[in-house]
This record gives C-alpha cells, sequence and structure tokens, in this order.
C-alpha cells in the first residue's frame, strides 16, 4: 500500500515545472537556491585545486625529466598520400582482368579455363604468401640481400618508412606488384602446364623469387638501391640503381622466370616453328585479347603514377601519367609498321604487344625523363618487342602470348634507357613535395655514363639471378613430374584434362581446333530424306 501511495504523489515533469516557477516567486526560496547553487561551485572549485596541487607536488619531476613526447615521422600518417595509394592499388590490382583476358584470347580455346584459374589461384596464393613472408623478405630492414622482419605483418608501425602512406595501404599497392610478377609468368607456359606444377612454381616466384631480388632494388637496405654510398658496393661509381616502377624489379623477374619455364616446358604438341616450314598457333579470340590489352594500359596509371606514393608530388604525378601515355602510343606503331615490313599485314596481336611493350620500357625512367624522351625510348620498345618474338621463334621456344619479349627484353630495355634519356631535371619525389637536389642525367642529356652503367650493372645482376633460380626451380617442379601435362592429357585438353569443363561448351569454334577430348555437335543440312534416313547431327572429334 506504501508503494501504491508513493507513486500516486509522483509528480510528472509538468508539474515539476509548474512548482518550480511558484517557488521562484518566493523570495525565500530563490535566496536558499542561490546557496545551493553556490556551495556546489565552491565546492567543485576546491577539488580542482586539489587535483592542481597534488598532480604539481606529485608529478612535475616526471614531466620535467621526460618532456613531451617525441612524435615520430613514421607515426603519422598523411591521408591524402594513403587514399591516393590505395587508389593506386586498386588501379594495379584491376590489372589482373588486363592479364586474365590476354591471356586467354592469345590462347587457344581448349586451354581458356586454365588460365582463368590460374590467374584466379595464383592471385589467391600471392595474397597469402605476402601476407607471411613474402612482403617481409623485400620491404623490411634486413641486410642488403634478405628482410627479416614484419613475418605475417607483426609488428609493423603506423606507416612505411617516411612516405606517410598508412602501412597496410603501403603492402596493399605492393601485393598487387607481386601479383602482377606471378602472372607474367604464367603467360609463356599455357597450353601444357599442369596445375599442380602451376601452384609450385608460383609459391617459389610469389614467396621467394620476386620479393627476395625485389629487396636488393627496392628494400630500404637493398645492396643495389645503395650501390656507390660510402660503405656499400661499388663506392666509387657514386650512383646506386633506380627503378621506379618495376620495369626490372617486377617485368624482367616476370619475363625471365616466363622464360625459364618456356625452356623447360618444352614447346606444346603441333608446335612448328617458321625456320622448320611452320607458323605460330593461332590466337582463339583476339577481341578479348586486345580488350584485355587496353585494361592493362589503363592499370597502369595506377602502377606507375602511383609508385610516387605521394598525392602532394603533383608535377610528378602529371608527368608520370603523361610520359606512360606517350610512351605506349609510339610503341604501339613502331611495332605495327615493324610487323607490317616483314608480314605485308596490319597485326593485331603485334600491334597490342606493342603498346604493352612500351608500357613496360617506361616503367622504369618514366619520373626522371621528359616526353620527348618517353616517346623515343617507347618507340625503340615496339621494335624491340617484334624482334624478340621474332628470335625466340628461331630459338624454336614457345611463348604464346610473347610474355618474355613483352616483360623480359622491354623491361631490359626500359631499366637501360634511364641511362640515356634522364634529363636531369627531376630527383627524387617525397610525401610532401619532390626533392630535385640531385637531379638524374643520362648520356644523352650530358650526364656522361655513370647513371648508365648503374642501369647495367643492376639489370645485369637481377636478369641473371633470376633466370639462373628460375631454371632451378622449373628443372625441379619438371623433375617431380608436375610440371607439363601428359601427352594424353595436353591432345584431351587441358580444359577438360585439368578442370572438367570447357570455356565453351555449347558452341563450335572449329573442328580442327577441337580437343579429342570434346564431343561437338556439328548441324547438317535437313533435307526431306535425310530426316527420313539420317540423325539430324553428326558428331565430330
Amino acid at each position: 500500500m506504501s508503494a501504491i501511495a508513493k507513486k500516486r504523489v509522483r509528480l510528472s515533469l509538468s508539474e515539476k515545472l509548474s512548482r518550480l516557477r511558484t517557488r521562484l516567486r518566493d523570495p525565500e526560496w530563490r535566496k536558499y537556491g542561490a546557496t545551493v547553487v553556490a556551495g556546489k561551485a565552491m565546492g567543485l572549485g576546491l577539488l580542482l585545486l586539489i587535483i592542481t596541487v597534488v598532480t604539481s607536488v606529485f608529478f612535475a619531476h616526471v614531466y620535467a625529466q621526460s618532456g613531451a613526447p617525441e612524435v615520430k615521422a613514421s607515426d603519422v600518417v598523411n591521408p591524402l598520400n594513403t587514399v591516393w595509394t590505395l587508389i593506386a592499388a586498386f588501379l594495379v590490382f584491376g590489372m589482373q582482368v588486363g592479364f586474365t583476358m590476354l591471356e586467354a584470347g592469345f590462347c587457344r580455346s581448349r586451354e581458356t579455363v586454365n588460365v582463368l584459374m590460374e590467374c584466379v589461384v595464383d592471385t589467391c596464393l600471392c595474397g597469402l604468401l605476402f601476407f607471411a613472408f613474402g612482403f617481409a623478405f623485400m620491404f623490411s630492414h634486413g641486410n642488403g640481400f634478405i628482410g627479416y622482419h614484419w613475418f605475417f605483418l607483426q609488428g609493423v608501425p603506423a606507416t612505411y618508412e617516411s612516405s606517410g602512406v598508412a602501412f597496410l595501404a603501403f603492402w596493399l599497392f605492393q601485393f598487387a606488384f607481386a601479383d602482377t610478377c606471378s602472372t607474367i609468368t604464367s603467360g609463356a607456359m599455357i597450353g601444357r602446364t599442369g596445375f599442380v606444377g602451376d601452384l609450385l612454381y608460383s609459391f617459389a616466384v610469389s614467396g621467394f623469387i620476386y620479393p627476395i631480388i625485389g629487396h636488393w632494388a627496392w628494400g630500404p637496405d637493398g645492396w643495389l638501391a645503395l650501390m656507390g654510398s660510402e660503405g656499400h658496393a661499388f663506392t666509387s661509381l657514386g650512383m646506386g640503381f633506380h627503378d621506379f616502377a618495376g620495369s626490372t624489379v617486377v617485368h624482367t623477374i616476370g619475363g625471365f622466370v616466363a622464360l625459364a619455364g618456356a625452356i623447360v616446358l618444352g614447346p606444346r604438341l603441333g608446335r612448328k616453328f617458321k625456320r622448320d616450314g611452320g607458323a605460330p598457333m593461332l590466337p582463339h579470340d583476339l577481341t578479348i585479347a586486345v580488350s584485355g590489352g587496353l585494361i592493362l594500359w589503363f592499370g597502369w596509371y595506377g602502377f606507375n603514377p602511383g609508385s610516387t606514393l605521394s598525392a602532394m608530388d603533383f608535377e610528378g604525378i602529371g608527368r608520370v601519367a603523361a610520359n606512360t601515355t606517350l610512351a605506349a602510343c609510339a610503341a604501339g606503331l613502331t611495332a605495327m609498321f615493324w610487323a607490317y615490313m616483314s608480314s605485308k599485314k596490319w597485326d593485331a596481336g603485334f600491334t597490342t604487344n606493342g603498346f604493352l611493350a612500351g608500357l613496360v620500357a617506361i616503367t622504369c625512367p618514366c619520373y626522371w625523363v621528359s616526353p620527348i624522351g618517353a616517346v623515343l625510348l617507347g618507340g625503340v620498345a615496339g621494335v624491340v618487342v617484334v624482334l624478340g618474338v621474332e628470335l625466340l621463334e628461331w630459338l624454336r621456344i614457345d611463348d604464346p602470348i610473347g610474355a618474355v619479349p613483352v616483360h623480359g627484353m622491354c623491361g631490359i630495355w626500359g631499366t637501360i634507357s634511364l641511362g640515356l634519356f634522364a634529363c636531369g631535371r627531376y630527383g627524387a619525389t617525397g610525401p610532401l613535395s619532390p626533392d630535385n637536389s640531385a637531379p638524374l642525367k643520362g648520356l644523352f642529356y650530358g650526364g656522361g655514363i655513370q647513371v648508365l652503367k648503374a642501369q647495367l650493372i643492376g639489370s645485369v645482376v637481377i636478369t641473371l639471378a633470376t633466370f639462373g633460380v628460375a631454371m632451378v626451380v622449373m628443372y625441379a617442379v619438371n623433375a617431380l613430374g608436375l610440371l607439363r601435362v601428359t601427352e594424353e592429357g595436353e591432345r584431351y585438353g587441358l580444359d577438360l584434362h585439368e578442370h572438367g569443363i570447357s570455356a565453351y561448351p555449347e558452341y563450335l569454334i572449329s573442328a580442327l581446333g577441337a580437343p579429342s577430348g570434346m564431343s561437338q555437335e556439328m548441324p547438317v543440312p535437313i533435307t526431306k530424306a535425310s530426316m527420313a534416313t539420317q540423325p539430324l547431327t553428326r558428331t565430330a572429334s
């Protein structure tokens, strides 16, 4: 009953406000209220005074000894540079769509699913390997040959070095580069590589070959990057190796691993070379191949300008993007015209590989050359790629999409071209602004051969090391009987043999190009007589 009574006398909010207004009209109540408020204010002030006295007496000496906490550059994330790097990473990752389409278009229809699976699974495998130890080997501090911190991304700082880019954003950007290198490799090996063999060599490329050799040029203490400085290799040279976005680190490594794989595998069954009276096997879908090439071109705007890691280097970003465009344009045209001189045909495949060759070549020097230099070195790359294809044809090396000439040979050319075309106006990008206090100047701009020698040393060392290690890996996988599928499996068709499905199960592309493992329904003319005496379809294998 008492609880009910209490509930009945409880006032509502409007009643309380009405009571307050009534009491405020009473002088005695106003005096009481002022006393209460003043007392509470004095109590709060006294509490703050006590806190101030206690902290000054007991803790002031701590602050006097330690001073203000030091803020390191590696603890400050630059949001603009981080967003710029992430956008570039997304563009570079989008290149996987281009690589997949390019390889699928240039291969035969019977191995299209195999190409799709290799590209997708290589990406997944590379991501986990680069998370576990690939990134640590390549970009952490260690010695001149390998890094040995940040395994599984443990103990990482807020930003990578002094870039101002959030660490995981930088990791994502570099993972996309690593994935590109692995995908390049598969291009020269399509049509006859076993899927398990592909997984094994991809494990070696993404986990060890690319990150360890890449550390030499891009690691914070890589011996090629520090070459020419006091206490490091070739001190008298006075110049380190430069590779702005990866003509050597990404493309030459990928291209020469691909060369090793193509050599160990041997040519596809039925591949007859020109010197033996044959010709290259035709691509099954140039529409997909050329479209994939153009997607790669678009992704390159993340690859090269994004390598500044700085949205604050406004002029540098624009220059790199413009040079990338001009080199690709020049290379596409020179490749087209150079191929026409021998075949008298306007070849879509050579033109596509031509502009890709220009993109590969400009990737190293894009920050340091002028637009005129970009056009010239790109034009040379277009010729190099055609001559490279012809060289492999003469050597009887089967490279279905031209991965070795485009990435391997033009990667070397692009790296060396820096020593010729560096215009002497640009030094290094930076998180807030470029540093042009020590610009690179090549031979054609009066800089002598200092830069050229450093580029030659770096290119030769990385090319030979990559090719030597890759040959060991490929022979080892081949010795296990896993690198190349059996003759029966290759004739049956990799799509059906390895994956159990054709990319085009409902369409007949060509009876001559059909794998023996696939039965295809071929329509025949229907007449009144045939309806009575013959089935409506016949099977061709």
